[in-house]
């Protein structure tokens, strides 16, 4: 698959091969993109969501009524989840919501996603993504010639410090390193836009996942 490389400035810079096997999946598997996406959002769950059981709230411990004579049930302890202020009977615990997901199904869904911004017509390939200066602006403007309104940048090894600064006031536009490429953020976000380095960064990382497998 061949795509035009544009400078930031929207001025031609060449053009580039990108790998069929990774950008030009005709069969999306949506199963697959929800399955990972699934696994990331329960990955991010804190899972520190808690209530009290009777043995942990504080209240008296003095015996309410009497054992007999009352006409109701015996109770010996305010403690009980049916009193109010009592302890929850089965409240949230503090848990991982983290589940296993094969590497193979990982690499399959990035694959999938990646193929369905290249179906949609939703890649753009930039030379580079810096600036010499954070000028939220100036970034601002190439972008609105770009056609960028809702996109996720993928840098290079490293995210340029005045880009990354310049891009953090713009709403819906998100900046990470090619390291941080993920199915949930490429889906999130209408445009996905890689460098030239990052292509070069997601094919190595897809050659390295498939020698490792070897």
């Amino acid at each position: 698959m061949e795509l035009a490389v544009k400078t930031l400035a929207g001025d031609a810079a060449g053009k580039i091969d990108l790998d069929d096997a990774i950008f030009g999946i005709d069969e999306i598997r949506g199963d697959i993109l929800q399955r990972t996406v699934r696994w990331q959002l329960a990955r991010r769950q804190a899972g520190t969501h808690k209530a009290k059981s009777r043995s942990e709230v504080n209240r008296t411990t003095k015996k309410s009524i009497k054992q007999k004579g009352s006409g109701g049930a015996r109770h010996g302890s305010r403690n009980a989840p049916i009193f109010v202020g009592g302890g929850a009977a089965h409240g949230p615990r503090v848990r991982s919501h983290a589940h296993d997901l094969p590497k193979k199904i990982r690499k399959m869904a990035l694959a999938h996603a990646l193929s369905s911004k290249a179906k949609e017509s939703s890649i753009l390939v930039l030379d580079k993504a810096e600036l010499d200066s954070p000028k939220t602006k100036a970034l601002l403007e190439s972008f609105k010639g770009l056609g960028i309104e809702n996109a996720l940048i993928i840098s290079g090894a490293e995210v340029n410090e005045n880009f990354a600064r310049a891009a953090r006031n713009i709403p819906n536009i998100d900046v990470l390193p090619v390291a941080g490429l993920n199915v949930y953020d490429i889906l999130r976000r209408r445009t996905l836009v890689i460098t030239k380095e990052a292509a070069e960064g997601i094919k190595a990382r897809f050659d390295g996942a498939k020698a490792e497998a070897e």
